[in-house]
């Protein structure tokens, strides 16, 4: 019997965020978008822009994964990721940005941090790394360090990769099962695990501070990683308005004529590998 105007479905219809997104319509939008990508990146380059896009999130939210997509097409002299390791006894021991500022942008290029100076905010808070006194100065710090950036001519864009506990244990099983992924699951990732509302906790008290008008966080919703690449790809074009300035193709020439007197040497001298597809 069909239910009576206003009342309750007996089945309530999921969110839109965690849809399935159909294969044919991601791999076609996917492929519009990153063309749109190469536009903008172009328009960045002959505009002498300094873009910083910042990437963070929870463990297995998806974060690579956007960046991939949005660099596989792009010109990596121009489109940088940076991703740092572990700051060394050295590093430990300078001004907190510091690692990080020699990584910025110069005129025309675009840098990708996959996780950022907001590490402080995150792992090293919840982890013990930081201690309250650095936790409370970067906190304190961070919106003047990002306002001075952004007067300096640096256009900074800030995601954060929002996924629930139950797809993100999904995503961990799956790691453990694929030999190629099982890599991105460190220790502390695993005991990031177990720390759940501890990153929450952390996660709030961050955007809070450093939610700020010339630099604010937009949230990803990433329970599902192909809606999440297009939706994050499609925002970040929004953010950056721009010109197709693609240039013309060029007519190629016809080619010259070989020269009689080249002889290649024998295939025999040189080290081929071998041809193992059948």
């Amino acid at each position: 019997m069909t239910p009576k105007t206003g009342s309750p479905s007996s089945v309530e219809e999921a969110p839109a965020s965690t849809k399935k997104v159909d294969k044919k319509y991601y791999e076609r939008e996917l492929e519009r978008l990153q063309v749109e990508l190469v536009k903008q990146q172009e328009y960045i380059r002959a505009q002498g822009l300094k873009v910083v896009v910042i990437f963070e999130g929870r463990d297995a939210a998806g974060k690579g994964g956007a960046i991939q997509r949005i660099t596989e097409s792009l010109n990596p002299r121009a489109a940088r990721v940076v991703a740092l390791a572990a700051p060394t006894e050295r590093e430990k021991s300078q001004w907190y940005f510091q690692r990080y500022v020699a990584h910025l942008p110069a005129a025309g290029e675009m840098v990708l941090f996959d996780r950022s100076w907001y590490n402080r905010a995150g792992v090293e808070r919840v982890m013990g790394f930081a201690t309250d006194e650095e936790y409370d100065e970067f906190l304190r710090s961070c919106p003047e360090f990002e306002r001075m950036l952004v007067r300096s001519g640096i256009t900074i864009i800030k995601y954060w990769f929002s996924v629930s506990d139950t797809e993100q244990e999904k995503r961990f099983q799956s790691r453990l099962k694929d030999p190629t992924k099982r890599w991105k699951l460190s220790p502390m990732d695993l005991e990031a695990r177990n720390r759940w509302v501890d990153f929450s906790r952390a996660k709030d008290a961050m955007f809070v501070a450093t939610d700020i008008p010339e630099a604010p966080w937009w949230v990803v919703e990433a329970e599902v990683k192909k809606r999440a690449r297009l939706n994050v790809i499609n925002h970040l074009l929004g953010q950056l308005p721009y010109d197709d300035l693609t240039p013309e193709a060029p007519e190629l020439p016809p080619r010259p004529p070989q020269d009689d007197d080249y002889v290649r040497p024998p295939k025999e001298s040189q080290h081929i590998i071998p041809d193992v597809v059948p």
